[in-house]
């Protein structure tokens, strides 16, 4: 008897919601979202737990791939031996990894922060840069990871594209880029530069607590009369 060869599963292909052509008619509906969203999180704020530039950066490259909440809960012991750029340069690999092994890829992270203590010494003194251009130079550095950092330790203005922002994003018509960086470039025409970082707060938390990738709660969702995905995501 013959047997059947498994079928293949295909990813479910995400649907975009009609947009209004014009930048303009955008722009109008993405500010009345984000007001919606400063009503609704008028205390949004980093996850991530930091006391300066160092610790920021640090923190947002070792968020990668696992939740804010493990990275909190690992960065008490990391700070507490290699409190600087110097100290995290020279630190023991293996010492490293071990206080990375509850975040997973804890190789590959202990190498990027060697490499990132490293650079900030060689190249920086050991003060974490307050550009783009400098930033992304960095080992485990990308827009993504100098955004959080600009926005919320040096209050330079930043859209940080991570999975929340960018589907939720798209489920908006904002953009239809599923590539951050030219999503992030979409968004920057869109929304007032003054807003940038704490709107990016306010989406992910919505994402997180409400616009979940599977399973959004758009019957009792805030912001259901604005969404253009509303019809999509509940037909």
């Amino acid at each position: 008897m013959a047997t059947r060869r498994p079928t293949k599963k295909t990813a479910t292909k995400e649907k975009f919601p009609p947009r209004p052509r014009a930048l303009a008619a955008r722009r109008e509906l993405a500010g009345q979202i984000t007001d919606r969203l400063a009503e609704l999180y008028p205390h949004s704020h980093c996850a991530l737990i930091y006391r300066n530039p160092f610790q920021l950066l640090v923190a947002t490259v070792l968020s990668a791939r696992t939740t804010d909440e493990r990275v909190n809960s690992i960065t008490p012991e990391l700070f507490g031996q290699f409190p600087d750029a110097q100290s995290l340069g020279v630190a023991p690999r293996e010492v490293l990894e071990e206080i990375l092994r509850p975040l997973g890829f804890f190789r590959s992270k202990a190498k990027s922060l060697s490499g990132l203590g490293q650079a900030l010494t060689r190249d920086h003194n050991g003060v974490v840069p307050q550009t783009m251009e400098e930033l992304i130079k960095l080992p485990g550095v990308g827009r993504k990871t100098a955004n959080v950092v600009l926005g919320n330790a040096f209050g330079i203005p930043g859209i940080t594209v991570d999975t929340h922002v960018g589907r939720l994003a798209r489920r908006w018509g904002w953009t239809r880029q599923t590539d951050p960086v030219k999503a992030e470039m979409e968004l920057n025409k869109l929304l007032p530069p003054e807003i940038w970082t704490i709107t990016c707060h306010r989406i992910i938390d919505h994402g997180r607590q409400v616009c979940h990738a599977r399973n959004p709660q758009c019957e009792s969702c805030k912001l259901a009369d604005l969404c253009p995905s509303f019809p999509l995501l509940t037909g």
